[in-house]
């Protein structure tokens, strides 16, 4: 939910104002973020709340390979599978600060104003990365809206200001750049070995990939019709023109 939402509405925020009067985000579209992305294979990574939205957000961290900890008294029934067959831990109680300790990031996804601010200040002690969802001043992070196709991931964000425009361009973009760019970045992945190996310079190794990427004819298309043999000597060719200097 945009910030701009809440205005006259019950402060949800840390500052505790009672009506909302949107000071916490006063210039909040005017901020810029940091745009990265995560390595969470192995990270213990926290979901407060057990919800439809805080299964949303399991969701999310799974498919990321994290060690997820959820964190709630109750869990809809898909969590509860979850938890039952390990896929993720489920502690099943009410939240507290401790639940912090040693872990990378922590999503709070509960209805609860209090807990959502005790989430956000313990997080925030420990100069950890924490999002409240639909409350972006308790956020250091937020959650663009995601593509994903193979090793594809296209992230789409508006700063907050309106996750539905995010999704709408995100579904787009889906509809551009789909399978063949994904398996096309699987092919080119195949020679990152073999390049590093072979080509000296980075300037080098850029030439070569990106004579293959906007080569003629467009290996995209060629995928898309089913071609794929043809995008393989496409690389072949490149890898024998690219080598032959070095080899003389």
């Amino acid at each position: 939910m945009p910030a701009q939402a809440y205005a006259g509405k019950e402060c949800v925020c840390q500052l505790r104002k009672g009506i909302c009067d949107q000071s916490c985000v006063q210039g909040m579209l005017d901020t810029p973020f940091y745009i990265a992305c995560l390595r969470l294979s192995g990270r213990r990574c926290v979901v407060v709340g057990g919800g439809d939205v805080g299964l949303e957000k399991v969701e999310g961290l799974l498919v990321c390979d994290g060690d997820v900890v959820l964190v709630a008294p109750e869990a809809n029934e898909e969590l509860q599978r979850m938890a039952t067959e390990g896929s993720i831990r489920w502690e099943q109680r009410e939240y507290r600060r401790e639940d912090l300790e040693a872990t990378f990031l922590v999503i709070a996804a509960t209805s609860e104003t209090d807990v959502n601010i005790r989430v956000y200040e313990d997080a925030e002690e420990r100069a950890m990365l924490v999002n409240v969802v639909d409350v972006p001043p308790l956020c250091n992070f937020i959650l663009p809206a995601i593509f994903r196709s193979g090793p594809l991931a296209i992230a789409i964000s508006t700063a907050g200001a309106s996750p539905a425009l995010a999704k709408r361009m995100r579904d787009q973009i889906a509809e551009e750049y789909g399978e063949p760019y994904a398996r096309l970045a699987e092919l080119l992945n195949e020679v990152r070995g073999w390049a590093k190996g072979t080509l000296a310079t980075y300037r080098d190794r850029k030439e070569f990939f990106e004579g293959i990427v906007n080569g003629d004819p467009d290996p995209i298309e060629l995928i898309r019709d089913g071609r794929e043999d043809d995008v393989r000597e496409m690389i072949e060719a490149a890898k024998e023109t690219h080598a032959a200097p070095a080899a003389g």
